[in-house]
Parts: structure tokens; C-alpha cells; sequence
């Protein structure tokens, strides 16, 4: 008897202590952070002029030097999101052609990774026939956020390329013109630079496009299309490309005599996925294979957005997690997430099985410049969403506004108080400012939790949340990195 009211008494005390944790979990105040309410950004404008490349636009640390030498270069350069290119200068409409593009871009990325897969057993290197791939990279609606300026041939000419993590083909527009988009330099004349050389067909540069074809004069020809019917196609060649004064050639690039489809009005992509033909692949010998970024907030910075390859793009003090690989595609920066916290607490339903990638290349998680928004898989974004609600339940809400389906009403507001949210990878939890998940949709006052569900089992860590971290991506050490404060 006496054992058996020993063990009521240790299952009663067990009870009671259970059900005070509980309570003071229930009871313990989310982990909050301040938001400033800042209205949408004011249209960004082109500052540069082809003067200003001699000086601040562009800085490296090395004398004028070809791609042959074994020295290591440092280059840095400003970046303009695109938005500075558009002929719209209503804030809502800008903001709203950036959410189509945002969608294109991730159901673009989502079809590439579903066709990869089901290729079983993937396509190996040189057997590439025809032009049937669709690849994503270039200036589609979907493709790219951010771009740059620099020179293109001998002698230079200075053009607009768009940055993008999520391509690996460098091209750019070319007469003559069988049709060609509106872009804001002339268009590029091969014919009057000294540094331009096609590729005959047989080359092993030809053969690592995904869509190659073989001319009249059995010299190397590409094309890339995209999801939404868009294509650029011409001669494969290799081309120089200046940076002030520091040249980097020949860089094996796309020189596209046909681009139809909807491009914006840069001319051309600087391809920066992980894949042989991008441009950090390229210039290895030159840049040990490191570059960054850091995008800044419009809304609460005047300084300009910048782009550093070299040695000097990996920051001091920046947290770091191990690349992955796809097996059935390499142009991605493939990252492991464990877990996200809202309010200082681990979201319990959000596990790392979630965001597992397979063996056959299905899901996982991807860091990406040109897609704005972050898209979790489905159960991870309910989970984290219902959270965030429970957290912010003191703000007044407003109405579902476009993909987003929890907004605030914080017209009239100077500040407030919203939970904090940190993305859990493996080596490096990294804390969100509120500016990064909790954003201006329209000029009313309206904000809307920047983080979106998706059908596809695989998640991709937008640039919104990547604002004012410098995100550094080291190829040669396998890691990508960010760094809080490495804008400055």
C-alpha cells in the first residue's frame, strides 16, 4: 500500500509541476523587437555616369592586369535594384509588377527543379543536344532584382548587366539585331571590339551549355528561354570584361542576336550560380571564388546597394553554413534550415525534416537574389504565420493583400512592437531586423508579414529577408555567410 501511494504522490507532484511549466510558457511574454512603420520606397534613380566609373562606382586594389595572372584581385561595385529602369513611377505599381515578377521567378525556379528530377538519370556533361532546355537565367520578368555597370569588349563599353545568384550564363545584347528589346546603352557591336572571338562547336566551353547549336561556320550558337516564353539566342563567344581598371577575360558569354519575350531594360546578366559557366566559375584564378552582396533597404537608406569579388567579400564576424549540393542540378546555393523562432521560441512544428533535401534532388532549401520573397513549404509557413499572429495579436489587422495573407493596419502609427523571427540554419542562427518580414504594401498604412506558403516541397530564402546582412558566398571553402553589420 505504502508503494502505492508513493507513486500517486510522485505522479500527482509530476502533474502539478507539468501543468506550471505549461502555464509560465503560456504566460511568458513573446520576445519583441521595434518596427519604425516607413512608407513604401521613393522610385529609385540612376546615379551613375561613365565618368564616375574611374572612381566611385567601381574600387579595386590591383593595376590593370589580364585573367592569365595568377593575382588575386579585390573589386567592388555598386548595385541598383530595377526598379530605377522601370517607366513606372507610381509606388504601387512598382511594387506591384514586383510581386509578378516574384512569382514568375519562383515558379520558373520550381519548374527548372522538377525538370532536373525527373531527368534520371541526369544528363551528363557534353551530351547536351538541340535547343530544348529551359534554362533560368537573364533578364526575364522573373529573373533578377538587382543589376550593375560595367565594360563590356576592347575598348570598353560601359552597360547595365543584372545581377543574378540564380543563373550561370553570362549574356548580353548584340547587333546586329534580329530583334532586340529596349535597353538603355546602344546595343553592343562585337565588330568594334578587339577582345571578341567566337567558340568553334567542338569546344568543351560549348559543350557545358545546356542548349547549344552549331552555325554555318561550325562556330558555337546558344539559347536560353524561360518559363514565360521568353528567349535570347546568338553566337557563344568570349568577350572581356572591365572593371575600372582591372580587365578579366576572356569570359565565355552569350552575345544574343534575338531576345524577344518580357526583359526589362538592362543589357544583359552576369550569371552568379555555382554552376561552370557562371561568372564566379569563370574567374576563379582572379577572385579564389569568393564574391557578396549587400542589398539595402530603400526605405531606410541612402546608401547604395554593393556587389565585392575577391578575398575582401568574406566579411569578419559573419556566420556561416555549409553548401549543398543538388544532385540533379548545380546552378543553385543550396543551404541546410533547421528551424525557425518567433518571439524567442522555436516553432515546434517546424522541423528539419521539412526542409530536407532527397537523394533525387526534391526540396531542400535555396538562398536566392532575385526572388524578393521568402517562400517557405506549405506546413513550415502555417506554422510559422499562426505563430506570428498569436505574437502580434495586439496589432490591429488588416486584409490579405496579394500572396500575403497576414497584414497589419498600422496607419497612424510611429512605433511598434512586433516578434522577433530567426532563420535557424545549421552553424548559424540569424536574427531578422523587423524591416525584413514586416513590410509596406501600400501607401495607406498597410503591412503585410513578408513570408509566403508554397505547394513545392522546396523553400527559398528571399532577398527581403537577406536586406542589410552582407551575404557572403565563399564557392572555394563551400559556405555562405552572413554578416549582421558587413553593409558598413
Amino acid at each position: 500500500m505504502g508503494g502505492k501511494s508513493d507513486n500517486n504522490l510522485l505522479f500527482s507532484s509530476f502533474t502539478i509541476l507539468l501543468l506550471i511549466s505549461f502555464s509560465a510558457a503560456l504566460s511568458s511574454p513573446f520576445e519583441l523587437q521595434t518596427l519604425l512603420p516607413r512608407p513604401l520606397p521613393s522610385p529609385p534613380t540612376l546615379s551613375w555616369h561613365d565618368s564616375e566609373l574611374e572612381s566611385s562606382s567601381l574600387q579595386e586594389t590591383s593595376q590593370f592586369d589580364p585573367v592569365t595572372s595568377n593575382t588575386t584581385l579585390q573589386v567592388q561595385l555598386e548595385l541598383h535594384h530595377v526598379d530605377a529602369l522601370s517607366s513606372e513611377d507610381t509606388l504601387e505599381l512598382l511594387f506591384d509588377l514586383r510581386l509578378q515578377r516574384d512569382a514568375l521567378r519562383s515558379e520558373t525556379i520550381y519548374s527548372l527543379v522538377s525538370k532536373a528530377v525527373a531527368q534520371n538519370p541526369p544528363r551528363a556533361a557534353g551530351r547536351r543536344s538541340g535547343f530544348s532546355s529551359s534554362i533560368i537565367s537573364g533578364l526575364a520578368q522573373g529573373s533578377g532584382e538587382y543589376f550593375t555597370r560595367l565594360g563590356v569588349g576592347t575598348p570598353a563599353r560601359n552597360l547595365y548587366m543584372v545581377l543574378d545568384t540564380g543563373s550561370d550564363v553570362v549574356w548580353v545584347q548584340c547587333s546586329p539585331c534580329k530583334k532586340c528589346y529596349s535597353q538603355s546603352d546602344p546595343i553592343f557591336d562585337p565588330t568594334k571590339s578587339r577582345s571578341f572571338a567566337g567558340i568553334p562547336c567542338g569546344s568543351a566551353l560549348c559543350r557545358s551549355l545546356d542548349a547549344s547549336g552549331c552555325s554555318r561556320r561550325r562556330m558555337c550558337l546558344y539559347q536560353v528561354s524561360y518559363g514565360d516564353g521568353s528567349v535570347t539566342f546568338g553566337d557563344f563567344s568570349t568577350e572581356t570584361l572591365s572593371f575600372r581598371r582591372t580587365s578579366v577575360g576572356p569570359v565565355a558569354l552569350g552575345c544574343g542576336h534575338d531576345n524577344e519575350g518580357l526583359f526589362v531594360g538592362a543589357a544583359g546578366l552576369l550569371g552568379l550560380g555555382r554552376g561552370r559557366l557562371s561568372f564566379p566559375s569563370q574567374t576563379a584564378s582572379r577572385f579564389n571564388r569568393k564574391f557578396s552582396y549587400c542589398l539595402v533597404d530603400r526605405s531606410a537608406s541612402s546608401k547604395p546597394s554593393s556587389l565585392i569579388f575577391g578575398d575582401a567579400a568574406i566579411p569578419r564576424g559573419a556566420l556561416f553554413t555549409p553548401l549543398l549540393t543538388n544532385p540533379k542540378l548545380d546552378t543553385f546555393y543550396y543551404v541546410e534550415l533547421l528551424g525557425v523562432s518567433v518571439g524567442g521560441t522555436r516553432v515546434p512544428k517546424i522541423t528539419p525534416s521539412l526542409f530536407t533535401m532527397d537523394q533525387e534532388g526534391n526540396g531542400g532549401v535555396i538562398i536566392d537574389s532575385g526572388t524578393s520573397v521568402t517562400r517557405l513549404n506549405q506546413p513550415a509557413y502555417i506554422a510559422m504565420r499562426d505563430a506570428f499572429r498569436v505574437g502580434a495579436r495586439n496589432l490591429k489587422r488588416a486584409p490579405d493583400f496579394s500572396l500575403f495573407d497576414t497584414c497589419f493596419d498600422l496607419s497612424g502609427q510611429t512605433t511598434v512592437k512586433v516578434p522577433t523571427v530567426v532563420l535557424h540554419f545549421r552553424g548559424a542562427d540569424v536574427s531578422l531586423p523587423a524591416t525584413n518580414y514586416l513590410i509596406p504594401v501600400d501607401s495607406s498604412g498597410t503591412f503585410c508579414l513578408a513570408f509566403a506558403g508554397t505547394m513545392s516541397g522546396m523553400t527559398i530564402i528571399g532577398n527581403i529577408q537577406q536586406q542589410g546582412f552582407r551575404v557572403a558566398y565563399d564557392l572555394a571553402g563551400s559556405r555562405v555567410g552572413f554578416a549582421p553589420r558587413g553593409c558598413a
